[in-house]
């Protein structure tokens, strides 16, 4: 049987979902994050299929999504996205923590992955914590900087009027720099990592994803199976059940002893 617990670290709910039979074990672990405007219930069934093989997951709700909400209009959410990327950052190490220290979580066997902005929140936390032994990305990107002058853009084109000043965006630009992955792509350190992402994406293009994903091909020229990247030809900003089963058999595969 597998169970699903709500639970509260530091006041954040999460998901807690594990087999249980393997309740109490030490297990291997993997932290899900959610996509933007979503919430954490929408990922139960990655989760669901994660631990059946023995994997205990949780499922994060990011700030102001789900029951962390604030009653913030989606379209006043968009001049969150940033800020809640590089939270949502910072908090996995919380989660990390509590459940390796409570002998939860094997600290060798942990895993990340997330859909969209999860994705995003994902490669840019490889950027911070070498505790990520392998990780997933569905239709995520890690060029934060391109992302953000691709973001304004697209808000140009279709008549959004920008009230950030030139020193406003500079100043988002310096936030957010830290975590972009592309402009450290050595601080991967060849840690297993799969990309997902649909060629017609509209929110989060996939060249940004394909070209990273190029340009780091030769640092993996010695272990090449722990780099892979699955590109769906006729998907947009939704991932497929290909993608799904696919998340699980890269962390069955990376991550299992």
């Amino acid at each position: 049987m597998i169970l699903v617990e709500k639970s509260l670290l530091k006041n954040n709910p999460h998901l807690h979902i594990v087999n249980k039979s393997e309740q109490q074990k030490k297990l291997p672990f993997i932290i899900f994050n959610h996509g933007f405007t979503s919430a954490k219930e929408h990922n139960l069934h990655y989760a669901y299929l994660l631990a059946e093989k023995g994997f205990r997951v949780i499922l994060p709700e990011a700030i102001y999504h789900g029951e962390r909400g604030q009653g913030i209009e989606e379209k006043n959410l968009y001049s969150h996205f940033w800020e809640i990327v590089i939270k949502t950052i910072h908090e996995l190490n919380d989660y990390k923590e509590y459940y390796v220290n409570e002998g939860l979580a094997d600290e060798e066997q942990i895993g990340l992955a997330g859909t969209s902005m999860g994705g995003i929140v994902t490669l840019g936390a490889l950027t911070k914590y070498k505790w990520v032994k392998a990780a997933v990305s569905l239709m995520g990107m890690p060029a934060y900087e391109e992302y953000l002058h691709w973001q304004l853009e697209q808000m140009k084109s279709i008549g959004i009027s920008l009230s950030f000043t030139d020193e406003q965006i500079e100043e988002q630009l310096s936030f957010i720099r830290p975590f972009d992955l592309s402009l450290q792509p050595e601080r991967l350190e060849n840690r297993p990592l799969l990309f997902w992402h649909g060629q017609k994406d509209p929110i989060v293009p996939f060249h940004l994803t394909y070209q990273f994903y190029q340009s780091i091909k030769d640092n993996y020229e010695k272990t090449p199976a722990n780099l892979h990247f699955i590109s769906d030809a006729q998907a947009d900003h939704k991932v497929s059940r290909e993608g799904l089963k696919a998340t699980v058999e890269w962390f069955e595969k990376h991550l299992l002893k």
